[in-house]
């Protein structure tokens, strides 16, 4: 048995990704059964539960944003890309298992799914049929709601809607702790980096969930780390999450 905080942040875990109850996969390509493997993974869309990100990933999450407590890391966190929220309610879980009533969580999202591509500025976003599935359209009072049902629904929590473009450059006043982008397109990865990686506090850590599962999103990154001069070491959490922290002699 663990202590109380712990054991709190793995329940949490659990039931966002529902490894409790295993609701089944609703991908279009997926069998409509629940498989453990999967989810662990993050290879399935679950029908009820509250992140697709799977196991792996949400503890990376779990595990950086508690480093950015204990290390004093200034500034709040963001997630590009919420889907149902589970990823933003496992930050302000963490927020309230640590007691700290300074930090945000932001969540920025349309809350009305991906945008179709735009390849003329976009290339690399060509033919994207993300913007095809309604499953990843989910409302922001659903999100809210979801938030609700764990009581962590407060003022510590940002919602921020619209189309990252229009969205993102408004918090150029801001400082962040934790980032992770979740935009599977290459567009809403670049929009991402360029509008918030240099809010980023030093010592701070930047998340990217597609890296290894959409050649776009991982054009982005690469693009965005080249043109800034960013090598810091890349870590990888599973099949398609990295992670790199950003030194605290950072110019970009």
């Amino acid at each position: 048995m663990g202590d109380p905080r712990t054991l709190y942040l793995d329940l949490m875990e659990k039931v966002i990704t529902n490894t409790i109850y295993g609701d089944p996969d609703q991908a279009p390509w997926g069998k409509g059964t629940f498989d453990p493997e999967k989810r662990e993974s993050g290879l399935d869309w679950p029908t009820v539960a509250h992140s697709m990100i799977g196991a792996k990933r949400l503890g990376n999450l779990r595990t950086l944003c508690e480093r950015a407590i204990t290390e004093g890391v200034p500034g709040d966190f963001i997630e590009t890309g919420v889907w149902r929220g589970g990823a933003c309610i496992l930050m302000r879980a963490v927020i309230a298992a640590y007691g700290d009533a300074a930090r945000k969580v932001i969540c920025a999202d349309s809350f009305a799914g991906l945008p179709p591509p735009s390849p003329d500025a976009y290339p690399a976003d060509l033919n994207d049929r993300h913007h095809e599935f309604d499953q990843l359209a989910i409302p922001l009072e659903q999100v809210q709601d979801n938030f609700r049902r764990y009581e962590l629904l407060d003022e510590q929590v940002v919602f921020l809607k619209g189309l990252f473009k229009d969205t993102l450059p408004g918090l150029s006043a801001e400082r962040f702790a934790v980032i992770r982008c979740d935009g599977d397109m290459y567009e809403s990865t670049i929009q991402a980096l360029e509008a918030l990686y240099p809010r980023l506090s030093p010592g701070g850590f930047l998340i990217i969930d597609d890296y290894g599962a959409i050649p776009a999103c991982r054009a982005a990154v690469e693009d965005y780390r080249t043109q800034n001069g960013i090598d810091a070491e890349k870590h990888q959490v599973d099949w398609t999450g990295i992670w790199w922290q950003k030194p605290a002699e950072a110019k970009a």
